[in-house]
């Protein structure tokens, strides 16, 4: 791997992405309006939106980028843009750390204005401190956008990539813990939410709304999920192809 040419290629990356506005908005302003269309549901019940508001303010920007990444890598791979790429001296290693420290800016965008809104305009009020939930929304959605580029191997075509959203996503989402507490659920579904990155992300916001200082159950759950990162950036430099066949 390479320095300069990873930062070549998140520069490369980061020049596309602004051109695209489309992107930029589904990206930047997606999750703030959810988080407003939450607020909105719950308007007469500031418990359940404080409960559920910090774990969903996590999981919208995971699911953006998610798709987002993994359209945008099939994209070029079908384009030829990544053959003509991997045929100069330019890593596997290069052009997924590239492509995470692009997407990553806009994950850290994303999250601070995500959590500007939901704290500053739409009163949501937990315990622990506000660092902490923008660090943990911040590696959810870097999770999010790792689990993209590997998943993005897997698909042949734009269509493709996209089902895999319901595929990866939805489980999540229902075995995480937030629609119901993981150790009241059948042994299976308990047993499978536990190597899920999601449940690790949720539990590790629940702390957050509850105690006011961040506990080492917190760190442990934020470094599961930092393992789940790298996990996925491996596996996505392991089966990244130049074309789609």
């Amino acid at each position: 791997m390479s320095l300069k040419r990873t930062l070549a290629t998140a520069e490369r990356v980061l020049a596309q992405l602004r051109g695209d506005h489309r992107t930029v908005a589904l990206m930047l302003v997606v999750p703030v309006v959810l988080m407003a269309l939450l607020k909105w549901v719950y308007y007469d019940n500031d418990a359940v939106f404080n409960s559920i508001g910090l774990p969903l303010l996590g999981i919208f920007p995971f699911v953006t980028m998610f798709l987002v990444t993994s359209v945008a890598t099939l994209r070029e791979r079908s384009s030829g843009t990544l053959e003509r790429l991997l045929s100069m001296p330019l890593g596997k290693g290069d052009l997924l750390i590239g492509y995470q420290l692009a997407f990553g800016l806009f994950a850290i965008l994303q999250c601070l204005l995500a959590t500007a809104v939901a704290f500053g305009l739409l009163g949501l009020d937990v315990a622990g401190p506000l660092w902490a939930v923008f660090l943990v929304a911040v590696l959810v959605a870097l999770l999010g956008t790792a689990i993209g580029l590997a998943l993005s191997a897997f698909a042949k075509t734009e269509f493709q990539a996209v089902q895999f959203m319901p595929a990866v996503v939805l489980p999540q989402f229902l075995l995480c813990g937030l629609l119901a507490p993981r150790d009241e659920m059948q042994p299976i579904l308990s047993a499978i939410s536990n190597v899920l990155p999601l449940s690790y992300a949720v539990d590790a916001m629940k702390s957050i709304t509850t105690s006011t200082v961040v506990t080492t159950q917190t760190w442990v759950d934020l470094l599961v999920v930092f393992g789940f990162i790298v996990a996925s950036l491996v596996l996505g430099a392991a089966t990244l192809r130049r074309r789609s066949e």
